[in-house]
Order: structure tokens, then C-alpha cells, then sequence
């Protein structure tokens, strides 16, 4: 299969407006005779269903939520990129774009990820027209802060709630579309099935989460904007509802996975305290604009923080990156933390954690400040830990976070299959093997609100007169698929739930494929791996009906495909034989203990394609071609 990225021709930074000018159109008479499927309402499908039906498409937008304001893109907290220069610090669209390029460790796309330096200045003005509080300097213009992996201030904030303020912006652009009209809004309702007619997507399969109904839906392009899948790893900072099921039933149906051992893992979360805890806390990578982080220089040192003096403290990161101190991209600042901890100089009561401290900030800024800049976070530390962090420096250690892989898409945002749309996290395309901090809303809202919107069209105007029915047998088929699976996990009556197996995947995935891997950690992995999920279909257990709301059949039905991919994931780790970002391997590494890349064998997309139950999957590549910037070490010393 060869794919092809259909990236437009002309200089770098022409290449979208060279796209736009040449695409093709639908009328607006013609709009309304489309009707396109938003699955998702976080921040890419709240504004991609926010901005289809203001065009005039008519919508229909699903949810598992019972508002979109539950979205998991609520808990993105710290900031939005975007290449303003205000600051006057020297930031442009072209630093924004080789920041993200060097910080994905060039492992992603180039054209795309110019691209979305480029909207990254739309998207504020459209933010702050929308009437999002973005913090603001005294003289009145918004103001900006620091993020890891960059030395200019570019992120955009509301206090610590930025995620929350731009998600109510697009909540009510879509609430505007669901009273005139043009979106109808299905709540408490999961996709769990993609129906191709013809070799188009033209419709999906839902289960209504309250009354168990499995319907059909049909249109004529189905878009998914349904988030990542780090819960793959059970413990996490994502939402315990967060899950992989729609992007992977699209798998199964022919789409192809990207890159999907690229997983971020975040740095400053707030440590596991216990064997049977549920989730993990992120605590915003802001917080590392002002606050230090340390550990002991002592292997075992137990002593309260504050009675540590100066010089038996390492503040590691300023020691080993004196550029960049605390603002290192997250999967060095991940690594590193792990390595003091491994050295046996982490701290807290599992001493699995290192301290971030706000002494010097207070000392320097006064207190108030600091409420001002982080007060909420501190409040949900100290709800969470019983420590006052004004007073003790806050805990915390890196936990999956972001998943950079996904399905595959081209510059237009469609996958390999034709009328199948996949925006913001769920696809794979702007942020090579590591995501800098403040640009995942960055993406979600451009996909969302200019990208999509731009490129679908390229696609309908070609489908003008045809019609989409449920009624054809194509939908029959995954109805019977559909309800064929759920009636299987009702039937076993197993003694383990699904939270149990869950549980001991995360495990697996976390020893043999998180921080680190290695090529035995990965083959042990691809062999415990299925031997759990055949005990999960002969010993799960799911009580009640699928005719009512049954949340352990939700479950159930997820940890199924995490299974599935997580062995996806582990493949995908052992086929690249380099270390880059997030995927770093043992094997390969520099004398610094840095990630080593392979540019020689393994600069490509790694895209995967289903083949069936039980078989292995099918590696197709598509090569990554840079014309501007040129492969280089990363180095933040």
C-alpha cells in the first residue's frame, strides 16, 4: 500500500494557502444536502461540529458524556501556544514550527506541523472573540508564559483552568448550532462500530449508554475526534472514561494506526500513593515556569525538605540542561526524573517522586503572585496530597499522559479511508515522537476550527447527489457484529471484573513498554500480553444486561481493545529499533544517557494495518521528507 501524505507543492510556508486556493468547494445551497458525523466534543469536535453546521452542513454529534463539557480536554490546564510575540522575545511562526519539529525529535510531518504554526495565531483572536478570559498584562494586552522545550513566552493561559474556558468557547458555538438546527446533539451515546459502504465511510454503530439501544447512523463523511488512549496504561492522567474503542473499531475496519508506541508520559504529575488506585493527577507543566525541581544529593536521604540545605540539594535539571533548567521538553524531563528515583534519591513516603518548590518563586514574587498564577492548582494539590504547597514543596513523578500515535491521516486530515475524518489527538500528525506543553489545544482547536472545515469539502463536493440510508446491508451487518460482541461478554460469566484485568495490562504495558524499553522487555511483553487477554475472554465477568446502563459492559467492551492495541503498541515499539521523544530504547542512547536516533532506517510514519483476528499486523511506512529544516542532535544544554 503506498501512502500518500498529499502534501500541496510550493515554498513551506505557502503550501496551505496553495491548498485553499485550489480545492474544491460546495455552495452554500449545496451544504445542507451533506450530512457529516462528529464523533467526540472535546475541543477538536466541539469546534469542528461548531463550525460544520455555522457552514450550513447538517450534524449529528455524539457523546458518551452527558454534556461536552465533561470532556477530557477540561483538564488541559496551562496554556495554549500560539506565535504572537507579544513578549517581543523573538518568537515568529517559524520558531513555533522548528520547536515542534525539534521537540517531536523529527519525527513527524513537516508540512503539517507548519501549518499549525501558521493557525495558531487565528485561533486566539477567534478565542478571545468568543469571550475566552485569557490572563492579560497590565497594559491590557494578553499575556504569556513559558512552556518546556521552548525559550520564548508564547502560551496563552487562564489562570490554571485554560482547557476548561476554551472548551465552554466552543460549547457554546455548538450549543448556538444545536438550537438553530444544524447539529443534532446524541448524548450518552458510544460509537462501537464503523460502517463502510461501497469503500467509503458513510456511517457508525452506537449503543445508547442509558437504554442499551444499538442504532445506526448514516452520513456522508464521519469525522472522529474522540481523544487519545493512554488509559491503555490504567494508570494515568487521562479520564477514566478516555478510551481507544472508536478509533480502533475504525482500525479494524481498515484504517490505519500510526505510530502507536509514541506515548507521552508527563513529568509533573502527583505520585501514586497506592496499589489500588484508579487514576493519576496531572499537575499543569506551567507550574515548572516558576517552581524548582530537586532532589537530595544523598542516596535515602528521609529528612523534611525544608531542613535540606542548598548544597545537599541537585536541582538536576539546571545542572544538566543550563539552557533550558526546568523547561526541557517532558520526555527529557521524564526520563531524568526517573533516573534520580532509580538512583534511589527520590522522595516522599514510596520515595517515587521528586520535589518541585515554590520557596524561591514566593520569596522573589511575593505569595499573592503566585495565587494569582497557579492558586487553583494549589488548592487541588493540597485537596488531593493534604500538603500545603506554599508552605512544602509539592511531590511529583512522571505517568502517561498524550498519545502522539493514532490513526493515520494526510494533510487533509482524512485517513486511508475515503469519507473518515480524524482530528486532534485521535490522529497522529503534528507531534512526531513527543508533544511539547500548550499544543495539544493548539491542535484540537485548529483541527477543529479552521482545518477540517477547509479540507472536507475537497472531499463532499465530489459526493453531490448521493444519498446515505441505514438501509443498506452494510449496516445490518455491523449492527448484527455489534450486538454478536456484546452478547459474547455478557455470556462468559468469568470471576475477574474488567477493572482487574485492566489493572494487570496497565501493568504489563507500563513495566515493558513505558519510560524505557528494551527488546526483551518488548518480546516478553508481546507474550504475556496475549496470554492475558485469552484469560480475560474465558474469565471476565459482567454482570446485568446490555439493555439498560450497564457500566461494567462499557469497560469490558474497552479493555477488549486495549488489548488489542496494546499489543499493537508494543510491536510498534519493538519494529522501531532506535530511541527518539518519548520511544526511547535502552539499546540506543548517548553517552549523556540521551535518545539516539536512527535517521538512516527510521525516519518514517510507521502505519499499521489490521489483518485479522489473530493475525500479525501489516507495516506499510511512509517516509518523512524534510525541504527546510535538517536532522540534528537534540541538545537543550
Amino acid at each position: 500500500m503506498e501512502l500518500d501524505p498529499k502534501i500541496p507543492p510550493g515554498p513551506l510556508e505557502d503550501k496551505w494557502d496553495n491548498f485553499k486556493n485550489s480545492a474544491r468547494l460546495v455552495n452554500p445551497a449545496n451544504k445542507r444536502k451533506f450530512t457529516v458525523i462528529v464523533v467526540g466534543t472535546g475541543l477538536a469536535g466541539a469546534s469542528a461540529a461548531a463550525t460544520l453546521g455555522e457552514l450550513g452542513y447538517n450534524v449529528k454529534c455524539f457523546s458518551f458524556h452527558d454534556s461536552p463539557r465533561r470532556a477530557h480536554s477540561i483538564a488541559a490546564q496551562g496554556g495554549i501556544n500560539a506565535a504572537k510575540n507579544y513578549q517581543n522575545d523573538g518568537d515568529s511562526v517559524f520558531r513555533l514550527f522548528y520547536d515542534t519539529i525539534k521537540g517531536g525529535d523529527f519525527r513527524s510531518r513537516e508540512a503539517n506541523v507548519y501549518r499549525l504554526a501558521q493557525i495558531s495565531e487565528n485561533i486566539i483572536d477567534q478565542c478571545v472573540a468568543q469571550g475566552v478570559p485569557f490572563a492579560r498584562e497590565y497594559g491590557g494586552l494578553l499575556a504569556n508564559r513559558s512552556f518546556g522545550g521552548a525559550q520564548v513566552s508564547r502560551t496563552f493561559y487562564a489562570r490554571g483552568q485554560t482547557g476548561q474556558q476554551l472548551l465552554l468557547g466552543a460549547y457554546q458555538a455548538l450549543s448556538r448550532q444545536i438550537r438553530a438546527g444544524q447539529v443534532e446533539m446524541f448524548p450518552r451515546h458510544e460509537m462501537l462500530d464503523l460502517v463502510i459502504v461501497d469503500g467509503h465511510a458513510r456511517g457508525i454503530v452506537t449503543r445508547n449508554l442509558l437504554t442499551g439501544e444499538i442504532r445506526s447512523h448514516a452520513g456522508h463523511a464521519v469525522v472522529l475526534a474522540t481523544g487519545g488512549y493512554a488509559n491503555v496504561f490504567f494508570l494515568s492522567t487521562n479520564a477514566k472514561n478516555s478510551n481507544a474503542t472508536a478509533i480502533w473499531r475504525a482500525h479494524r475496519r481498515g484504517a490505519l494506526f500510526a505510530n502507536p508506541c509514541f506515548t507521552q508520559i508527563h513529568p509533573t504529575c502527583i505520585p501514586p500513593s497506592g496499589e489500588y488506585q484508579s487514576k493519576l493527577t496531572l499537575m499543569s507543566e506551567s507550574l515548572r515556569n516558576d517552581g524548582r525541581i530537586w532532589v537530595p544529593k544523598q542516596p535515602g536521604d528521609k529528612r523534611p525538605p525544608a531542613t535540606i540545605p542548598e548544597e545537599e540539594r541537585d536541582y538536576y535539571l539546571e545542572r544538566r540542561y543550563p539552557a533550558f533548567g526546568n523547561l526541557v521538553p517532558r520526555d527529557v524531563a521524564s526520563r531524568a526524573a526517573k533516573k534520580v528515583v532509580d538512583e534511589g534519591r527520590g522522595v516522599g513516603p514510596t520515595g517515587i517522586g521528586v520535589y518541585l518548590d515554590f520557596a524561591d518563586a514566593i520569596k522573589r514574587l511575593g505569595r499573592k503572585t503566585i495565587e494569582e498564577r497557579y492558586g487553583n492548582l494549589f488548592e487541588m494539590y493540597e485537596r488531593i496530597t493534604g500538603e500545603n504547597p506554599y508552605e512544602t514543596p509539592m511531590r511529583i513523578y512522571p505517568a502517561p499522559h498524550y498519545t502522539m500515535g493514532g490513526l493515520w491521516v494526510d494533510y487533509e486530515l482524512s485517513s486511508n479511508i475515503p469519507g473518515l475524518y480524524v482530528i486532534g489527538e485521535a490522529n497522529f500528525s503534528d507531534h512526531g515522537a513527543n508533544r511539547l506543553g500548550a499544543s495539544a489545544l493548539m491542535q484540537g482547536l485548529a483541527d477543529g476550527y479552521f482545518v477540517l472545515p477547509n479540507t472536507i469539502c475537497n472531499y463532499l463536493s465530489q459526493h453531490l447527489g448521493e444519498t446515505v440510508s441505514t438501509r443498506d446491508p452494510a449496516f445490518d451487518r455491523a449492527e448484527r457484529e455489534v450486538r454478536d460482541r456484546i452478547a459474547r461478554l455478557l455470556s462468559i460469566n468469568g470471576k475477574r471484573s474488567p477493572d482487574y484485568f485492566h489493572r494487570e495490562l496497565g501493568k504489563i504495558v507500563w513495566d515493558h513498554c513505558g519510560m524505557e524499553r528494551s527488546r526483551e522487555s518488548l518480546e516478553e511483553a508481546l507474550r504475556l500480553i496475549p496470554a492475558l487477554r485469552d484469560e480475560f475472554w474465558r474469565d471476565v465477568r459482567v454482570p446485568g444486561s446490555g439493555e439498560d446502563i450497564n457500566q461494567s459492559l462499557e469497560k469490558a467492551g474497552r479493555v477488549a481493545d486495549f488489548f488489542e492495541l496494546a499489543e499493537l503498541i508494543c510491536r510498534d515499539a519493538l519494529d522501531r529499533d532506535e530511541s527518539c521523544g518519548t520511544h526511547f530504547r535502552v539499546e540506543h542512547q548517548t553517552e549523556d544517557g540521551e535518545a539516539k536516533r536512527d535517521d538512516e532506517h527510521y525516519a518514517y510514519v510507521a502505519a499499521w494495518e489490521y489483518a485479522g483476528e489473530g493475525q500479525e499486523p501489516r507495516l506499510h511506512k511512509e517516509p518523512l521528507k524534510f525541504e527546510v529544516v535538517h536532522f540534528a542532535q537534540r541538545s537543550y544544554k
